[in-house]
């Protein structure tokens, strides 16, 4: 595993779940790394438990200013800013139709506009220093449209293109060794779907495989080795949905027997949640 000496990282949505989870494999790799989170007690005792590899302040990804500085600061305590990952999100299931306006914006306003505030606030010292790695989190959401999540699919279809599109651009202005790489899993056991199991519109993010934080924070090391623009994890469902999104007519006929599917397997796993088996371990 590559080491990283005096080398400083940032995780946004790092207090818990998938984000604390990278947070812990960038300390395990000699990262120095900055602890961000809306709710700044909670990053505040993430990174007290991550030990003095760590150090945490409150940042709402919605602010602009408030991560071209949470950016600054990084490079201020660790010496420089080589990783940055922008892993807060929000989910709200259901039809469009029924999210209120704010609850549209909050989701928009997070998964896409958070994530082209932290990519640009991070490009900021990494072009200047010639090198860098942005990870942006996305989902497969941001791969196929995906019913009962579509405004959250949409801010995941923005975040993707925004991703692939500036990481075209540095490649164009002659910009080699600073990466964009987007990881796009199947569902996540975190708090986003603790309280989804009895959702019916949260069936789509059931109808794989339901990963566990640490298996993708692993995979998020492995983009740093191996920077990717697009990883899916697993792979072969990221190949399983793209003809979905080729050919959106036979996506729809087949969309009954898919969600059956996920509400079988929401079933499935509530059931392992009241026995003690699962997660596991």
């Amino acid at each position: 595993m590559p080491q990283h000496s005096s080398t400083g990282a940032l995780v946004t949505g790092a207090a818990r779940g998938l984000g604390l989870a990278i947070a812990r494999v960038l300390v395990a790799r000699g990262f120095t790394v900055h602890v961000t989170d809306i709710d700044g007690d909670a990053a505040a005792l993430a990174a007290a438990a991550l030990g003095n590899s760590a150090f945490a302040s409150t940042l709402d990804v919605r602010d602009d200013q408030a991560c071209r500085a949470a950016a600054a600061d990084t490079v201020q305590r660790a010496g420089s800013l080589d990783v940055w990952v922008n892993n807060a999100g929000v989910l709200a299931t259901g039809p469009a139709w029924e999210h209120d306006e704010p609850t549209r914006r909050l989701m928009l306003e997070i998964n896409a506009l958070g994530t082209i505030n932290g990519t640009l606030a991070a490009l900021e010292p990494m072009r200047a220093a010639g090198r860098g790695h942005v990870v942006n989190v996305v989902s497969l959401a941001g791969l196929v449209a995906a019913p009962g999540e579509t405004v959250y699919s949409a801010s995941k279809h923005a975040a993707i293109a925004f991703s692939i599109g500036t990481l075209a651009d540095l490649r164009l202005a002659g910009v080699r060794d600073v990466h964009i790489s987007c990881v796009c899993p199947d569902g996540i056991w975190t708090p986003m779907l603790y309280d989804k199991l009895e959702d019916p519109g949260a069936a789509s993010s059931f109808t794989g495989v339901l990963l566990l934080p640490e298996q993708v924070a692993e995979r998020v090391g492995r983009v740093l080795d191996r920077p990717r623009p697009v990883t899916t994890i697993p792979r072969w469902r990221g190949l399983a949905i793209r003809p979905f999104d080729l050919w959106p007519r036979v996506a729809l006929a087949g969309l009954g027997p898919v969600l059956a599917y996920g509400r079988l397997q929401q079933r499935r796993y509530a059931r392992k949640v009241r026995r003690g088996t699962w997660p596991p371990g």
